[in-house]
């Protein structure tokens, strides 16, 4: 079975790309919570990312939008603390401000949801990864230049990644 090459040199990878990576995601948590792991994964490898996912869910209140949105200095001592995620002052502060701005979201589209999947959605054209990175910093998110929104959109099926001859490819 052929896939993407990227997904070839490690289980957790193949498991992630056959299962996961690229099937369209409605659910706003989950949304919110692979826009900031592609946040926290930017400078790292991917898989540095993926094995310690479980520990972020449990870090981050399993990626609740508005628990986040609430986060004060003691939460933020607290996840600088815990050695089981990556420990980035910045990325911490901006996935608190970005779930601020998700909400406020969610207030005008009705779900981080419909704002995706009624602005951006493209399988083939990673441009609106400079469009949704344009829009979401203008509305003030932080860290999440297009390299990022392109790296989410793949992910959460917004854009289809998958190589031409991947067998997921569609």
């Amino acid at each position: 079975m052929i896939r993407c090459s990227w997904a070839n040199d490690n289980q957790l990878l193949s498991t992630y790309h056959d299962v996961e990576w690229g099937i369209p995601i409605y659910d706003d948590c989950l949304l919110f919570e692979s826009l900031t792991l592609e946040l926290f994964q930017s400078g790292l490898s991917w898989i540095v990312i993926l094995r310690k996912r479980d520990n972020f869910r449990r870090a981050f209140d399993y990626f609740n939008i508005g628990s986040i949105s609430n986060y004060n200095q003691i939460d933020i001592s607290r996840l600088l603390s815990d050695s089981t995620i990556v420990r980035n002052r910045l990325k911490i502060g901006n996935t608190v401000n970005n779930a601020q701005k998700t909400i406020q979201i969610q207030k005008e589209y009705g779900s981080f949801s419909n704002y995706l999947w009624s602005s951006f959605r493209d399988d083939s054209d990673s441009c609106n990864s400079i469009l949704l990175s344009k829009d979401l910093l203008k509305r003030g998110f932080r860290s999440l230049g297009h390299i990022t929104c392109n790296s989410f959109m793949q992910a959460v099926g917004l854009i289809n990644g998958h190589s031409r001859d991947c067998y997921l490819f569609d």
